[in-house]
């Protein structure tokens, strides 16, 4: 007996995704098995450990089924319905809509085996789309997301039941891995004393919002000095995001250093965390921040007030002169305070006992 977790693909972009995955998966009993297979991507891709995994390099145009492509569909769903059936599973862990689209018309003739659809972030659904969700048999059919505020957008759009699976980190097994301010500050190449660092995570791509960010930061630095800006991660928008560094003057101020491995490691090299994303499902980065003892300032979104309450810095999305204020008046509190307070409003120990148990009852085998 056997659970099979689909990703769409491995990489640094999906890291987030994997690791709330493996998160699900390791409240398993430990006598069920537990296979993950790719789509795409290279298992010596993933930032996390992933046992027992298949790579199916399978082609972004034949799983869009774009142009010509789609006469093979019927050859890629025979060979991923075959290994299915060898496998013997009962449930399918399914990575959002993408992995549906390629998995539930396989599984819809497939008896005895139940698929859970997690969705990740916001997803801009079609009729298709809800077609594909309504035509499965509904008691082998299960929709997940990763906070209250998704599940809750998901259900009005599709009509149909969301249930809340908000992530969480076990915030004892993350504190242990974290590297002291100095050791932190040594792997980034910023100095351990004499500068203020405002750090920012995520993928470069316009959702995250580092480009106003940036607008907002070019401001504050020129009234403190000793302010510098550090913004991990990588994506399609390096190269402009190079570029605004530089017409704003920000070169030796505001740097990317890409994508760091151990990542989660590094947040106390950081004063304060910004995440001035315009849309998230969770963002696992301000629970990593607040975990670490960093105080966050976030854009002004439901799932952030869902997670942090009354505690939250929140900030209106894209609103250039009022991140200013924002970070300045931020940098003027007393961070240890500030961060007890969003700590014991995340109340991360509890909110991953609700995450254990939620994963277990969605994943259970009958």
């Amino acid at each position: 007996m056997s659970i099979i977790n689909v990703m769409w693909a491995s990489g640094s972009p999906f890291s987030s995704v994997h690791k709330v995955h493996q998160q699900i998966v390791s409240q398993i009993d430990p006598s069920i098995e537990i296979k993950t297979w790719f789509l795409q991507g290279d298992i010596n891709d993933c930032s996390e450990p992933v046992k027992d995994a298949r790579e199916w390099r399978l082609s972004s145009r034949l799983l869009k089924e774009r142009h010509v492509w789609r006469l093979l569909k019927p050859w890629m769903q025979a060979r991923l319905r075959n290994a299915l059936l060898e496998c013997g599973a009962k449930v399918m862990l399914l990575d959002g809509l993408g992995v549906a689209r390629v998995m539930l018309p396989i599984l819809k003739n497939i008896p005895g085996v139940r698929a859970v659809v997690v969705f990740h972030g916001a997803t801009r659904l079609r009729e298709q789309h809800r077609s594909l969700f309504r035509q499965f048999p509904a008691e082998r059919l299960t929709l997940a997301a990763v906070s209250q505020t998704l599940a809750l957008t998901l259900q009005d759009d599709l009509q149909m039941p969301v249930q809340a699976l908000r992530s969480a980190l076990e915030p004892e097994a993350f504190g242990t891995r974290l590297l002291t301010r100095t050791q932190a500050r040594q792997v980034l190449g910023l100095p351990s004393d004499g500068i203020r660092v405002l750090g920012a995570v995520g993928r470069l791509v316009s959702d995250k919002g580092f480009d106003y960010l940036l607008d907002a930061f070019a401001q504050s630095a020129m009234r403190y000095p000793d302010l510098n800006l550090v913004i991990i991660g990588e994506g399609p928008d390096r190269g402009m995001l190079e570029r605004k560094i530089k017409q704003l003057g920000l070169t030796g101020r505001a740097f990317l250093p890409g994508h760091k491995p151990g990542l989660a490691k590094l947040y106390r090299g950081f004063d304060w965390v910004a995440i001035p994303s315009r849309e998230e499902g969770l963002g696992l980065v301000l629970q990593e921040a607040v975990i670490a003892g960093v105080p966050v300032l976030v854009s002004d979104l439901d799932v952030f007030r869902e997670q942090l309450g009354d505690a939250g810095f929140y900030v209106p999305v894209a609103d250039v002169s009022a991140w200013v204020s924002a970070i300045e008046t931020l940098i003027g509190q007393e961070g240890a305070s500030v961060s007890a307070s969003q700590f014991q409003a995340l109340a991360p120990a509890a909110a991953w006992e609700r995450f254990c148990e939620d994963s277990r009852t969605l994943l259970s085998i009958s």
